[in-house]
């Protein structure tokens, strides 16, 4: 919906003109979003692929970021990402440092939802190749007070990012030399735009966060009336980017896994390294069929899983 980038200073973070260790000296660096202690197993924020320093002096560093259930991870996940780098290459004046892939907590307890390490696991062999995407575990291995496995909101998990790359690491350098915030921004499939117009659904307060501080690029998809749903988030307009798919594709991870319990081929639907680790690990194939047929709706994107029916 809109070309040029919002503010890029909102949300608050370490300023964006000194690395993180310049900006505690000067002020109280924020307290991290989540406890450090607070995970299943230790954690580090992954950045191997992350891009440190810009090439364009006039551009906002970006990072892009994909909420969802990824059981299994599907071409068109991947596909995402890549059409919305050639978008912002084309359409706005920001420049991709890099996308992430964020598997949701065991927590949601979905129907067909693989144990949290075995998403995180596939996932992380479906970018093995990639010079740009990486998988962060953190949702997976966030825990609450009695050391089980936490539901981490949508809103959180992008507070989470910005804390990781913006007061952490000091943000993004500057071909001169000087240091940049990232925007982060969700990355996200029609369906959850769809879901957060509809009344009730998603609280004020974390629809404010995610489309408000920091944004959404959504890939548009055949038989979705985005205009609707749009039009109840109309103050939210300038920080949505709508991006037409091109050539249609419809995978859903739902679609995956009712292939792989009717024993049929999955190949050329998801990467090959993820087939051959879901074949490595019997994964899928004698999942319950609870309740008649299920949605494909509902895997079709990488966001709604992660926040979509459920109230904040």
């Amino acid at each position: 919906m809109s070309s040029q980038p919002p503010n890029p200073t909102a949300p608050a973070s370490a300023p964006a003109s000194a690395p993180a260790s310049t900006a505690a000296s000067s002020q109280a660096t924020p307290p991290e979003p989540f406890p450090s202690g607070a995970t299943l197993v230790p954690y580090n924020f992954p950045t191997q692929k992350l891009k440190l320093r810009q090439t364009q002096q006039d551009k906002t560093p970006l990072v892009l970021v994909a909420c969802g259930s990824f059981s299994p991870i599907t071409y068109l996940h991947l596909r995402m990402f890549e059409m919305a780098s050639d978008f912002v290459r084309f359409n706005t004046e920001f420049e991709v440092c890099s996308g992430y892939l964020s598997p949701v907590s065991d927590a949601y307890k979905k129907v067909g939802l693989a144990p949290g390490h075995h998403r995180v696991n596939m996932c992380s062999r479906a970018v093995e190749q990639s010079s740009w995407l990486m998988v962060d575990p953190f949702e997976t291995v966030k825990a609450n007070q009695d050391g089980e496995p936490e539901y981490v909101p949508t809103a959180k998990v992008l507070r989470h990012f910005d804390y990781e790359i913006n007061t952490v690491l000091g943000g993004i350098e500057a071909p001169d030399g000087t240091r940049k915030k990232a925007r982060i921004a969700l990355l996200a499939g029609a369906d959850l735009v769809m879901s957060m117009g509809e009344p009730g659904l998603w609280s004020p307060a974390d629809l404010q966060v995610i489309l408000g501080s920091f944004g959404a690029f959504i890939i548009e998809r055949s038989g979705t009336d985005i205009d609707e749903a749009l039009g109840s988030l109309r103050q939210y307009e300038s920080n949505i980017w709508v991006i037409s798919q091109v050539i249609q594709n419809d995978i859903s991870s739902t679609k995956v896994r009712l292939f792989l319990k009717k024993d049929l081929s999955v190949r050329y639907l998801i990467p090959d390294p993820v087939v051959e680790y879901i074949e490595e690990n019997h994964l899928f194939h004698n999942e319950p069929n609870k309740g008649g047929r299920m949605s494909p709706a509902a895997d079709a994107n990488p966001g709604p899983s992660a926040s979509q029916l459920t109230k904040r």
